[in-house]
C-alpha cells in the first residue's frame, strides 16, 4: 500500500512537473529568436541534442530498433509536427490564445476516435463537443465586440499553427492507442525524433529561414545559445519521461485536471515575462474550452493519454 501511495505521488509531480515545463518552455525559444535563431533552427538543435542524449540513456534499447512497426514513421511524424507547430506557435503568438486553441484537443480526440476507432461518441461527448465550439467561438470571434466580424477563425499564422498542433496531438493519442506494446524510451525517441525531421522537412515550407542565411551552422551559435538550447532540451526530456510515466500510473481523469496547472503557469508567465494579459471573451472562451475537456476526459476516465 506504501508503495502505491508513494507512486502515485510520483506519478502526480511527473505530470505537474511536466505541465510547468510546458507552461514556461515557449520563453527560453523566445529568447533564441531575439537572438536571431529562429523556432524551428532552434527545436532541430533542442530536439537533435535530446536525441543524442535519450541514445546515450536508452543505449540497451537500440537492438529492438528495426522490430518496431511500420506505423511507428507515421507516429513519428504526426507528433514530430506536434510539437514543431506548437513551439512555433507559442514565440510568435499570444500565449494563453495558442494555449487554449491547443486544449481543443479533446474535442478533436472524440470525434477521431469516433471515425477512426469507433468508438461511440455518449451524451456526455456531445455535450463536451458543444461547449468546446462554444469556447472557441466566443474566443475567436469576440461577438461582445461592435467591431467584431463573427467570424470564428485563427486570427495569424501563430494560431492556426497552434489549432493544427492540437489536431495533431489528438491524432498521436488516436495512434499511440492502437500501438500499446511501445516502451516509454521508444515512444519518447519517436517524439525527439520526429520533431527534427520535421524541422529539416519543413524549413523551406514555412518560410523560418530565408535562403540566403541557409540553415545555421553549429557555430553559428554562441555558448550562451548553446546553453539555453541544452537546458530546453534537458527540460523536454525530463517532462516527457515524467508525464509518461504519469499517466500510466494514475487515470485520465486525474491527469487531465493535473494538465490544467500549465494554463495557470503559462498565464502567469506571459503575463509577468511577456506583458500578456487576457480579454474577457478569452476568459469566458478559455473557461469553455477547459469545461469542455475536463467532461472529455472524465468521460473517457479508462482512456490512455499519451503527452508528448
Amino acid at each position: 500500500m506504501h508503495n502505491r501511495s508513494k507512486q502515485n505521488y510520483l506519478a502526480i509531480f511527473g505530470l505537474l512537473f511536466g505541465a510547468m515545463c510546458w507552461g514556461i518552455i515557449w520563453y527560453p525559444y523566445r529568447i533564441m529568436n531575439d537572438a536571431g535563431v529562429s523556432g524551428i533552427a532552434s527545436s532541430f538543435y533542442t530536439y537533435s541534442i535530446a536525441i543524442i542524449l535519450g541514445a546515450a540513456l536508452f543505449a540497451q534499447h537500440w537492438r529492438g530498433i528495426f522490430k518496431l512497426p511500420k506505423s511507428v514513421v507515421w507516429l513519428s511524424l504526426i507528433a514530430g509536427w506536434t510539437n514543431l507547430s506548437y513551439v512555433l506557435a507559442v514565440i510568435d503568438g499570444e500565449v494563453m490564445r495558442v494555449m487554449l486553441l491547443f486544449y481543443l484537443s479533446p474535442l478533436w480526440t472524440l470525434l477521431l476516435a469516433h471515425f477512426w476507432l469507433k468508438e461511440t461518441i455518449s451524451k456526455a461527448g456531445f455535450i463536451s463537443i458543444a461547449v468546446a465550439m462554444i469556447g472557441a467561438y466566443i474566443m475567436l470571434a469576440d461577438p461582445f465586440n461592435s467591431h467584431s466580424n463573427f467570424l470564428p477563425l485563427p486570427q495569424n499564422k501563430a494560431e492556426w499553427l497552434a489549432l493544427s498542433a492540437g489536431i495533431g496531438f489528438s491524432l498521436t493519442n488516436v495512434i499511440t492507442r492502437k500501438s500499446v506494446h511501445l516502451s516509454l524510451a521508444a515512444k519518447s525517441m519517436l517524439v525527439w525524433v520526429g520533431v527534427a525531421g520535421m524541422s529539416l522537412l519543413l524549413m523551406p515550407f514555412l518560410g523560418e529561414i530565408s535562403l540566403k542565411s541557409g540553415f545555421p551552422a553549429p557555430q553559428f551559435f554562441t555558448l550562451n545559445n548553446w546553453l539555453i538550447m541544452t537546458l530546453i532540451a534537458i527540460l523536454l526530456m525530463v517532462a516527457t519521461l515524467f508525464v509518461q510515466y504519469g499517466v500510466t500510473q494514475i487515470t485520465a481523469s486525474r491527469a487531465s485536471v493535473l494538465f490544467l496547472f500549465e494554463l495557470i503557469v503559462a498565464a502567469v508567465a506571459a503575463y509577468y515575462l511577456a506583458n500578456e494579459a487576457m480579454t474577457p471573451n478569452e476568459w469566458i472562451g478559455g473557461i469553455l474550452i477547459v469545461t469542455a475537456g475536463l467532461i472529455a476526459a472524465f468521460n473517457h476516465a479508462d482512456n490512455e493519454l499519451i503527452a508528448t
